[in-house]
């Protein structure tokens, strides 16, 4: 049995109170942390195939070895949230490896290949800066103790994937012709995939779970606007347009397009001439998931059979 009821829990974290153990939770509250910690790894764990198909158009071999450094930060990053999954009850296995691809419940953004060294870097730049602003939100509010603790590397991991993105994004509009159209076009389909991220407006928002037991500290519409600040004027300080700008009348950033809006897969395009749509077809297309679904998740699954191999030769 809980130590307190669901009212007297809320009280207490949001008076300062960090939860350390299962018997701390109500059900309520491991519920909340359960979705929260799962959606956290299996994000993480999907980059890494994403990350590795355009790796290997890295330019150098310096620059290939950069890049596994991410795809491997993933994995561990992934192994993390997967491993305090599991102190909760949940089984890591079962997670990585017994679960269909639709059943994962990462972005739908890393669920598109990323096809070039152009669409990796701003994949750092605008997804991993996305992560950070998400993680870093947890990290300074969560009222869990080991995932705040677990955070303090992640965070900094995650920062160097971020600036790898700038660097590259910087240096490859900086050489103009060829190199800045791949970083526009990766731009045009990736920023609005990245705005789509945060979920549900804040008026519209059913859950606020998160928000209650203190798992986090910011709204949606908060994380959004603090992606946008830094997201916005690093894109138009090189050179290279977004659909969104400051708006002094509503001392925020507004976007220039139907919000939200359909998505071609087959031309990584967004439809913004044909309208605003409802959510409901937004979910209804982040539950269909992205075309590279299934092969990435399958390319994890796969690695299950080798390890098996390797300790049976052990």
């Amino acid at each position: 049995m809980a130590r307190y009821t669901d009212e007297e829990l809320k009280e207490k974290v949001h008076n300062g109170f960090i939860v350390e153990y299962p018997d701390e939770m109500t059900e309520g509250y491991k519920s909340a942390l359960i979705v929260q910690l799962l959606v956290q790894a299996d994000t993480e764990l999907i980059s890494a195939p994403a990350y590795f198909g355009a790796s290997r158009d890295a330019p150098s071999t310096n620059t290939m070895v950069s890049a596994t450094a991410i795809i491997q930060d993933e994995l561990a990053h992934a192994n993390i949230a997967y491993r305090l999954l599991e102190d909760l009850g949940l089984d890591k296995e079962q997670l990585v490896y017994g679960r269909e691809p639709h059943e994962f419940k990462h972005p739908y953004g890393f669920d598109h290949p990323l096809d070039n060294w152009a669409e990796l870097v701003v994949a750092n730049g605008l997804y991993d800066r996305a992560g950070i602003t998400l993680l870093g939100d947890v990290y300074k509010n969560t009222s869990y103790g080991p995932l705040k603790r677990a955070l303090v590397k992640v965070d900094q991991e995650e920062t160097f994937h971020l600036r790898h993105g700038e660097m590259w994004m910087k240096r490859l509009s900086k050489a103009g012709g060829e190199a800045k159209a791949q970083i526009q076009r990766a731009v045009d389909w990736m920023f609005p995939m990245a705005v789509e991220w945060f979920g549900l407006p804040d008026d519209m928002k059913r859950h606020s779970g998160q928000l209650e037991y203190k798992l986090k500290g910011m709204t949606n519409d908060e994380l959004r606007q603090t992606w946008m600040k830094s997201t916005v004027p690093l894109c138009e300080g090189i050179g290279i347009d977004v659909p969104a700008h400051w708006s002094d009348e509503e001392q925020k950033f507004v976007l220039d397009y139907p919000f939200p809006c359909e998505y071609d897969e087959s031309e990584k395009r967004w439809l913004f001439d044909e309208g605003e749509i409802s959510w409901s077809k937004v979910f209804e297309r982040w539950k269909g998931r992205g075309p590279a679904n299934k092969r990435y998740v399958e390319m994890i699954q796969e690695g299950r059979g080798f390890r098996h191999q390797l300790e049976m030769a052990a």
